[in-house]
């Protein structure tokens, strides 16, 4: 995040390819844009909502909206009691990982993530000291210059089996930084071992289904029950500025986040709840993650496959294919350098990237100060791709070439 702030050297032109930042897309922000002029236009309804708290666990008419949604398009037996807002979805992580991990009369309870690399801000949320624990992935190569990270089933059945500890998993979909999308039957599998072990799945759902819809599988579908804590977020939906988080999950859990609420932020934030909750009544929002957001960024997501092919030809590389998300994970199995140094040498030039090391966490070898035991760990970059097309173009030549000059067959 400081990367996104903090000027580069004078002369320097920056090559944003780091940070997290959607893109402006106007469709939506028109939409957003009509919305705020007729609550201007309504009387006083603007400053009212300027000059009221919501109540600790939401806007309560948006939670209303949410659940009838939730009820109607996919037959998820929710009411408002079941959703919560808070400011942000990163907060609502933090609230639930502490919710669910900590010190006990008798140890740590733990949260395992089970398909590492997982998202950088993640990593710093926890109070305690060794609450995260983590498996790592299976990888396939295909012969397009393409991978996958699938979950490997066993091992984290076999974890959770001989650690009674976990009191919660954690899974994004789609996956920040790599893009995966985890497969229906993967959710299932692990909503599965969560009842099983009577804990909860956590899903970071920022960039999934049905808003914003940043997924470019069309054989997913968004999934629900007790056992799930659903997170979603209006950042990706032309929102970020504004920290709107959504939670669905049991009854008890939301009310324990409107009481972490009241706690740490007294309430949450009016105006994005406001702004969007016309839009979701009516259909648009819906209408406007199927017909423009993602159609956006799937013609993003194209071009920056063909950069990286026409870029890097003729070196070794891969790239995780592209399923959804904002972002490109870059493999680069002969850097003859870690991704920390390498990223370091790129921001000479201008080009703002995030090194993969930063997503991968939760391992003893860590704790005793050695890589995390998987071999993407120093050799990926999270790249950006929703940004200004010819910088983008700028930023992929010169990592190729940078690349090339720190390539162990060079």
């Amino acid at each position: 995040m400081d990367d996104i702030a903090k000027p580069l050297p004078e002369g320097v032109r920056a090559i944003p390819l780091g940070g997290g930042n959607p893109a402006r897309i106007t469709a939506v922000e028109k939409a957003y844009r009509a919305e705020l002029e007729k609550l201007l236009e309504d009387g006083d309804k603007f400053e009212d909502i300027l000059c009221h708290y919501d109540s600790p666990q939401g806007r309560v008419s948006f939670l209303e909206v949410i659940a009838t949604f939730f009820r109607k398009e996919y037959g998820w037996p929710i009411t408002a009691d079941n959703v919560a807002l808070t400011n942000g979805s990163q907060s609502a992580m933090f609230y639930l990982f502490n919710l669910f991990s900590g010190k006990t009369g008798d140890g740590t309870r733990t949260l395992l993530f089970p398909l590492m690399p997982e998202y950088i801000g993640y990593a710093d949320q926890a109070i305690e000291r060794g609450t995260f624990v983590s498996v790592p992935s299976q990888c396939e190569y295909y012969g397009d210059r393409t991978f996958k990270y699938t979950l490997d089933r066993k091992a984290v059945a076999r974890y959770l089996s001989k650690h009674p500890e976990v009191g919660a998993m954690v899974v994004s979909r789609p996956t920040n930084p790599s893009g995966n999308v985890l497969l229906d039957s993967e959710i299932r599998y692990l909503s599965s071992l969560a009842h099983e072990s009577s804990i909860p799945l956590i899903i970071d759902n920022a960039y999934g289904l049905p808003f914003p819809n940043i997924v470019f599988r069309d054989d997913v579908e968004p999934i629900w029950n007790e056992d799930i804590v659903l997170l979603m977020s209006l950042s990706k939906i032309g929102l970020p500025s504004i920290r709107t988080g959504i939670v669905i999950a049991r009854k008890e859990i939301i009310r324990a986040v409107g009481n972490m609420n009241a706690i740490a932020a007294l309430a949450t934030g009016s105006m994005g709840p406001v702004l969007a909750e016309n839009l979701l009544r009516t259909g648009e929002l819906t209408h406007l993650a199927d017909e423009v957001v993602r159609p956006f960024y799937k013609g993003k997501a194209m071009r920056m496959e063909s950069l990286i092919r026409k870029y890097f030809a003729g070196t070794e590389y891969y790239f995780h294919r592209i399923e959804g998300s904002i972002f490109t994970w870059l493999y680069l199995p002969e850097l003859k350098i870690s991704t920390l140094e390498f990223y370091s040498d790129l921001m000479k030039d201008g080009v703002v990237t995030v090194p993969g090391e930063y997503f991968f966490f939760g391992s003893d070898e860590q704790e005793r100060g050695l890589p995390y035991p998987h071999p993407h760990y120093d050799k990926c970059l999270r790249l950006n791709y929703s940004g200004d097309d010819g910088l983008i173009e700028e930023g992929i030549r010169i990592i190729a070439g940078r690349y090339r000059e720190f390539s162990v067959k060079r």
